[in-house]
C-alpha cells in the first residue's frame, strides 16, 4: 500500500509542476523500492538525490533534442545506470 501511495504522490507532484519535479518523484519511488529490498539477508540503500538526477535529466533532454529524438532510446539505459550507481548495501 505504501508503494501505491508514493507512486500516486509522485504522479500528482509531476502533474502539478508540469514535469519539472519528475526527477524528485523518481527518486522518491526508487528510494522506497530500494530501501525495502533485501538481497541474501543484506538490505539495500538508495543514495541518489533529485538534484543530481535533475542535472542529468536536462542533459539527456538536450541530447534528445539535438539528435532529433535518437538519444531518447538511450535515456532509459542512462537512467538505469544512474539508479544502479546510487544503490549500495546498507551495511
Amino acid at each position: 500500500m505504501q508503494l501505491i501511495g508514493w507512486s500516486i504522490l509522485g504522479f500528482l507532484v509531476t502533474v502539478i509542476t508540469f514535469g519539472i519535479c519528475f526527477p524528485w518523484a523518481l527518486c522518491m519511488v526508487y528510494g522506497w523500492k530500494v530501501n525495502h529490498t533485501v538481497i541474501e539477508g543484506r538490505r539495500l540503500m538508495f543514495t541518489g538525490r533529485a538534484i543530481s538526477l535533475f542535472g542529468n535529466w536536462i542533459l539527456w533532454f538536450l541530447l534528445t533534442i539535438i539528435t532529433l529524438g535518437i538519444y531518447g532510446f538511450w535515456v532509459g539505459i542512462a537512467l538505469e545506470k544512474w539508479r544502479v550507481k546510487n544503490t549500495q548495501f546498507a551495511d
